[in-house]
């Protein structure tokens, strides 16, 4: 049980560290990585805050995901909804000014990059399941034949046009950050040693069974 509590204490280090790296994102005010141009230009329609946003949509594309017969765990549901609560409570503490200077705006940017590329490593290395956004490229993969990359890719480019439309904030932030994230996350994976392709992911079900295992032998 030691584990198990170690392994969820991870993974909500992970969400929070993940939701600092986007709010860190958000306020280098150079435009927003692509789905935050999305959950950006929802909010300014409907009138709530981005992060609140961050929640609807993640259940939404949880629901997509399951319906579509992907397996989610402990960590998708988490990531659905914890990362935006966090990113409400950062963005109303002030801790966080928006830059006014592109060139601090630029390295915010990065930064907030590799801590996001940090909380990926953390929340992912829990083994509880992958967020519903990464899920919906997985099952979008599967259902057309397309590579990860593409889907991840032409997902990047609807989510960026959309949230525009709607009055998301697109800059070239957001090409920065969709030509970056993905450089950040393979030099902080190395730094740290980590494969994720070893990590064994546990769905809802899993987690049950290995809990029911658990109580019925402390019984």
């Amino acid at each position: 049980m030691k584990r198990e509590v170690g392994r969820l204490v991870r993974l909500f280090i992970g969400l929070f560290t993940y939701a600092i790296g986007i709010v860190l994102t958000m306020q280098a005010h150079i435009g927003y990585s692509p789905w935050d141009v999305f959950h950006a230009g929802l909010s300014a329609l409907f009138s709530v805050k981005i992060g609140s946003m961050t929640v609807i949509v993640g259940l939404l594309v949880g629901l997509i995901v399951l319906l579509g017969g992907e397996k989610i765990g402990v960590g998708t549901i988490s990531n659905m909804v914890v990362i935006g609560l966090f990113i409400n409570v950062l963005l109303d503490s002030g801790l966080f000014p928006e830059r006014v200077h592109p060139v601090s705006g630029a390295i915010q940017m990065i930064g907030g990059l590799f801590v996001i590329s940090f909380a990926s490593y953390l929340y992912i290395s829990s083994g509880y399941g992958a967020g519903p956004r990464d899920s919906l490229m997985v099952f979008l993969s599967r259902k057309t034949g397309w590579s990860a990359g593409t889907c991840r890719g032409l997902l990047e480019v609807a989510v960026s046009f959309i949230g525009f439309l709607f009055g998301g904030m697109l800059g070239w932030g957001t090409l920065l950050s969709a030509v970056l994230i993905g450089f950040c996350i393979q030099i902080t994976f190395r730094v740290m040693r980590f494969d994720p392709k070893k990590v064994h992911h546990e769905t809802m079900v899993d987690s049950y069974r290995r809990l029911r295992r658990y109580f019925t032998r402390v019984r």
